[in-house]
């Protein structure tokens, strides 16, 4: 018998992608002069702007319900027997493949537009604009990764992992803006992002909502914590864009990680009202619907702002206000409108076309020695070339980042070859597959289980709960212990590439 699906998570997942969307539409101005495409970043011409960001960013949502999913899907498998490496594997090539069609589809977009005579810098301009969100990819690959070990980390030491992970957070922002020590600044995107991906552990397992006060804690303590920090601290209100002197994003900071806390505390605050609400069965109907296209959406919402700028702005269709204006401002509505038009039935006809994914095996070939060394080696080539390729697009300067594209090509062979995936279990597959058709493609946005109620678990020795396993899990238990060591020491292989 499986765990009860949590549909709250579905639910923050749908919402959140509907968040992202909208924040990158509204904050794009497209412009057209002297015969050139391109576009502007409202955050640098529109200061009020930058208020509303604090809404906008939802990204701490991602690594939430990302932890929460990837803890499910773990110990499942964990406890039918399977180890590190092809649990990983299995988990990047869902997230890969269709990235991998994403990529091939913009480097032959960026091909097509050089031959016809594009202008080097619309050319670059266009492929980084369709790039930018791939930065999450890498992080998200690198947590996947680490997840054997961050989550033995979880169980032994529980709500303190996260804890240190925000002091390491604070420490790296201290000598960023005091020294201004290079380089280690990238420490943090994995700091602070994991120390989210921390929570939706103990989210999973009730360590953060059981009892509720914890989760009203972090609600406040994030909220004091980010208050701080902006009203004495260099950081700006600002928690999307760049900064001047200092940013919140790139890399993250401490300020990112309060804001993050009490936006996480607040959601698990609403949890037992969405659930209510999420039994209404056409709500959880389309919520559902909605959740198997979040992937889909989150890596092609760019493409119809393209395709609209082609469209209208060259024909002199679409109007120009001064960006800030009343003009521009009510214009952002009919623009929103218009994108979601073009967006609605070009999602639908991707997931049409990405249902042979679906067949395409996680891995192949035989499984040696050698198969996890082949895994973390493929994980770098494809951490590298992904967070290129958010940093200068897929044409910087007008040309095909070629180099990029190869290296990650090499580094998918890599990870599909590095071993074929273990037998499963009659009725064992990943219990986050479980009523959700279709979505082996897309990883992060998976249906997540919900812990069985404090009063059927039971405490541990050292006192912490713990929940019955099903008979299907607990069958796989005793093979299951051996390959949890060994995961761990595979985990420990894997060097952050930033």
């Amino acid at each position: 018998m499986r765990a009860e699906r949590n549909r709250c998570a579905d639910l923050l997942r749908v919402c959140a992608i509907g968040a992202v969307v909208a924040g990158h539409w509204l904050l794009v101005d497209v412009t057209y002069r002297g015969g050139r495409l391109s576009g502007l970043n409202a955050l640098d011409h529109v200061g009020w702007v930058r208020w509303p960001t604090l809404l906008l960013q939802v990204m701490p949502v991602f690594f939430l319900v990302g932890g929460y999913a990837n803890a499910v899907s773990w110990q499942a498998r964990r406890q039918q027997g399977e180890d590190w490496r092809s649990w990983v594997q299995g988990r990047a090539v869902r997230l890969l493949w269709p990235t991998t069609v994403y990529a091939a589809v913009c480097a032959l977009a960026a091909v097509a537009a050089r031959i016809a005579g594009a202008e080097p810098a619309v050319l670059a301009r266009a492929g980084w604009l369709v790039a930018l969100h791939l930065w999450f990819l890498p992080v998200y690959l690198l947590l996947i990764a680490l997840t054997p070990l961050l989550h033995a980390a979880h169980r032994r030491w529980g709500l303190a992992v996260p804890t240190v992970m925000a002091l390491g957070a604070a420490g790296v922002d201290v000598l960023v803006l005091g020294p201004r020590l290079p380089v280690i600044g990238f420490a943090n995107y994995l700091l602070v992002w994991g120390a989210m991906h921390q929570w939706g552990f103990a989210w999973q397992d009730g360590t953060l909502t059981t009892p509720r006060w914890r989760c009203r804690a972090l609600a406040a303590g994030g909220v004091a914590l980010l208050a701080a920090l902006l009203g004495w601290g260099p950081f700006p209100v600002d928690m999307i864009g760049a900064g001047t002197r200092v940013g919140n994003t790139n890399p993250p900071s401490i300020a990112l990680l309060a804001f993050a806390a009490a936006q996480t505390g607040l959601l698990l605050m609403a949890e037992p009202a969405l659930q209510r609400l999420l039994t209404r069965p056409r709500l959880w109907q389309r919520v559902s619907r909605l959740n198997q296209a979040v992937m889909t959406v989150y890596l092609w919402h760019m493409i119809p702002v393209i395709l609209v700028a082609v469209a209208f702005y060259p024909t002199g269709l679409a109007p120009q206000p001064a960006i800030g204006s009343i003009a521009w401002l009510a214009l952002r509505i009919p623009w929103l409108a218009l994108l979601t038009a073009a967006l609605v039935p070009f999602t639908l006809a991707l997931l049409r076309a990405q249902r042979p994914l679906r067949r395409l095996p996680a891995g192949v070939g035989p499984t040696a020695w050698w198969s996890p060394l082949l895994l973390v080696c493929g994980l770098a080539a494809c951490f590298l070339p992904l967070t290129a390729l958010a940093i200068s697009g897929f044409a910087p300067a007008g040309r095909l980042a070629a180099l990029p594209l190869a290296l990650y090509a090499v580094g998918l062979t890599g990870i599909v070859c590095s071993g074929g995936p273990p037998p499963r279990r009659p009725g064992g597959g990943d219990p986050e597959d479980a009523g959700d058709p279709g979505s082996r493609q897309e990883p992060v946005l998976r249906a997540c289980r919900r812990p069985e109620p404090l009063d059927r678990r039971r405490r541990s020795p050292a006192g912490r709960w713990q929940v019955p396993a099903p008979g299907w899990i607990r069958a796989g238990a005793d093979s299951g212990r051996s390959s949890s060591s060994s995961a761990a020491t595979c985990a420990l292989w894997v060097v952050p590439a930033a």
